[in-house]
């Protein structure tokens, strides 16, 4: 049998108990008429019921088993009542405390139905069934509070389980959303330039060439944010420094791209330009990117104005494109997730055509007033 430090904790526990039941036991003495007098065989099956809460934690149903067999033995001999009972409401609150009420509860009963015996024996219980109540109120009290403190622990526990399931689920809805904006933006572009090489690749070789280029510089691009994206969720520095999170710095790089892809797109700042926290930083750059995206599965080609507003305490964000086509959202997360992503921080989203005729995407992110 492999000892454990909980098994040690608890044998050092019933010694303590054993030599305490003991020493409490002995004034007893003093006070007897009747009952038999306190003698070895007494302090002996005092300290056995001691000792057997050594196995009250991992063999809670023999520590009960061996405490109700010296607790009735020492009662049913005629000795006094006395710490020998604490011992046993501790064997009895274990079992309860470390097993199921279904699994304890028969245990319980039978141990309460042998310790009742000694009532016919012993001096100093009450005559007849009155003595029932006190006896079954030694086994009933702890055992009830075992049971309380159990159900308590565990519905705590299955609420700690609850809370990481839904982090972990948030975590993985987070990562899906990422890795759908980038991969949805990269194979649109990508897209786009493979039907432009198609189209010309007899006549225009040349054309051809640059727009599989970009097909190439915007596949490493999508590659370079996924790395990024894979970075922020395993949390480590090396990599994080190799990949670096987008951000709304680096929207120059995205208007490149949406460039390459025939999308021509204005930027512009209001407010001065300050650090953001992290998470406000990417939500603000995936939805200057999803909306672009939109622009270029929806219109094909065409133009789009970006503006990008620090305020005080949240920075706003405007996408708007002329309309092409139908300027839906689509299927998937594109406007639903991006939607979410500014709720979740709690801002404020919209997404819809205007009176001017174009599609317009609106978001306000709170910032705490600082980065």
């Amino acid at each position: 049998m492999k000892v454990t430090r909980a098994l040690l904790n608890d044998a050092v526990a019933a010694v303590v108990l054993a030599v305490a039941g003991v020493l409490t036991t002995l004034p007893i003495d003093i006070f007897q008429e009747e009952d038999r007098l306190l003698d070895p065989l007494a302090y002996i099956l005092v300290a056995g019921v001691g000792l057997s809460l050594v196995a009250r934690r991992q063999w809670p149903i023999v520590a009960l088993i061996v405490a109700t067999l010296l607790t009735t033995t020492y009662l049913t001999i005629g000795y006094p009542y006395g710490s020998i009972m604490f011992l046993y409401a501790i064997a009895t609150y274990s079992l309860a405390r470390h097993r199921p009420l279904a699994h304890g509860l028969p245990y319980a009963l039978g141990s309460l139905v042998v310790l009742l015996i000694h009532i016919f024996f012993n001096n100093t219980a009450l005559e007849g069934f009155a003595g029932f109540g006190p006896a079954t109120a030694w086994m009933a009290l702890p055992f009830a509070i075992g049971v309380a403190v159990r159900l308590t622990r565990e519905a705590t526990e299955r609420a700690r389980q609850e809370t990481l399931r839904q982090h972990i689920n948030d975590e993985r809805l987070r990562v899906a959303q990422e890795v759908h904006d980038i991969v949805g933006h990269g194979l649109a572009a990508i897209k786009m330039q493979a039907d432009v090489a198609l189209h010309v690749l007899a006549k225009k070789p040349d054309q051809a060439e640059v727009a599989l280029e970009t097909i190439s510089r915007t596949s490493s691009q999508a590659l370079d944010e996924l790395r990024a994206t894979l970075a922020l969720v395993r949390r480590t520095e090396e990599e994080s420094m190799r990949a670096p999170a987008p951000s709304l710095a680096r929207l120059d790089d995205l208007r490149s791209r949406m460039s390459g892809a025939g999308v021509t797109v204005s930027f512009d700042t209001t407010g001065e330009a300050r650090p953001l926290p992290a998470i406000v930083d990417l939500t603000g750059y995936r939805i200057v990117q999803e909306s672009l995206t939109n622009v270029l599965k929806h219109s094909g080609s065409g133009n789009a104005a970006v503006t990008v507003a620090y305020e005080p305490d949240a920075v706003g964000i405007v996408v708007s494109n002329t309309v092409n086509g139908a300027p839906g959202p689509g299927g998937g997360l594109g406007i639903p997730g991006m939607r979410e992503r500014v709720h979740t921080l709690g801002g404020v989203f919209s997404a819809g055509a205007t009176a001017e005729g174009r599609f317009e995407v609106r978001a306000s992110i709170p910032t705490g007033g600082h980065p």
